[in-house]
């Protein structure tokens, strides 16, 4: 773990990318030795459409599970798709024993109903965890697959040595994909959660108690440095284009860096992991389909 630039003591740098390459060459062994029974997990990713972002998305899914030696799949359908077309394609592979894993890759054309998309996918390969019986076993502390950006948040914290048990942990953001989530994790190991959000008052004040501070607002630099308190932990889940071009998250970074204990940058941070936890969710689903017992990991 490296530190950040930066005058002063500065915040040690949880390095997402580094955490995934470990992560990555674990995941790369426990594929060979369940090759060795005959078991080869596979994950199928569905793109509708050419949306610029979410071609590079799936390249990066596709090439993350080569590097694993995991089987993937890569279904590349024209935008103009039917609901009841695409639908079709999600059942087959609901029912194809080679696929563990079913991504449709969001967002979807405006014309395709999302959430009747995501309920579609059997909750047994619904390894982004999105699906309403999964977010159910999310809540009861029986997860079966964690979200992968709250997932990967959890597993940073952990690599940082940090325990999460009894301290105050705030989160900026209360989306279903993340917010809400990772707050359920957290409760989850035992930590002090409050869920902040455009209505909190007094903002500032509740950050600044955060032990461990998760931003996922979706605004540029929003967490500034009189919200974090010193030595505290900061994970920045955010990224977001400046009229630059550059991608920043939403915490400004160099200044919070000098008050933190830990911080994760953007690029490198939270994104990584994301396709990590992925990779880890669809393993597990092998092992489940096989009658293997699959830890969840949190």
């Amino acid at each position: 773990m490296t530190q950040a630039t930066g005058s002063g003591t500065a915040a040690q740098i949880i390095d997402g990318k580094a955490i995934s390459t470990q992560m990555k060459e674990a995941m790369k062994a426990e594929v060979v030795a369940l090759e060795a029974k005959g078991i080869k997990p596979g994950l199928a990713v569905v793109l509708v459409g050419e949306n610029p972002a979410s071609v590079v998305y799936v390249r990066n899914k596709g090439k993350a599970c080569t590097e694993v030696g995991i089987h993937s799949v890569e279904h590349k359908i024209p935008a103009e798709t039917t609901e009841a077309q695409l639908l079709s394609l999600i059942d087959q592979l609901n029912n194809d024993p080679k696929i563990n894993g079913i991504l449709v890759q969001l967002p979807l054309p405006k014309h395709i109903n999302e959430k009747r998309v995501l309920d579609a996918i059997s909750p047994t390969k619904d390894v982004d965890g999105f699906h309403p019986f999964n977010v159910g076993k999310l809540a009861v502390g029986e997860a079966l697959f964690p979200p992968c950006t709250p997932f990967g948040v959890i597993k940073m914290i952990e690599h940082a040595g940090v325990s999460m048990e009894g301290k105050n942990a705030v989160v900026v953001g209360r989306s279903n994909i993340v917010g809400k989530p990772v707050a359920l994790m957290l409760l989850q190991k035992n930590a002090t959660v409050t869920i902040t959000h455009s209505k909190t008052k007094n903002l500032k004040e509740v950050c600044r108690e955060a032990d461990i501070l998760v931003a996922a607002i979706g605004k540029a630099n929003f967490v500034t440095a009189d919200m974090v308190k010193p030595g505290a932990v900061v994970i920045d889940v955010g990224i977001n284009r400046l009229d630059d071009g550059k991608l920043v998250g939403d915490v400004d970074y160099a200044p919070c860096a000098e008050v933190a204990g830990w911080i994760t940058p953007v690029p490198g941070g939270v994104g990584p992991m994301t396709i990590t936890m992925l990779l880890y969710n669809t393993i597990n689903s092998a092992k489940r389909a096989n009658g293997m017992v699959a830890e969840t990991g949190l």
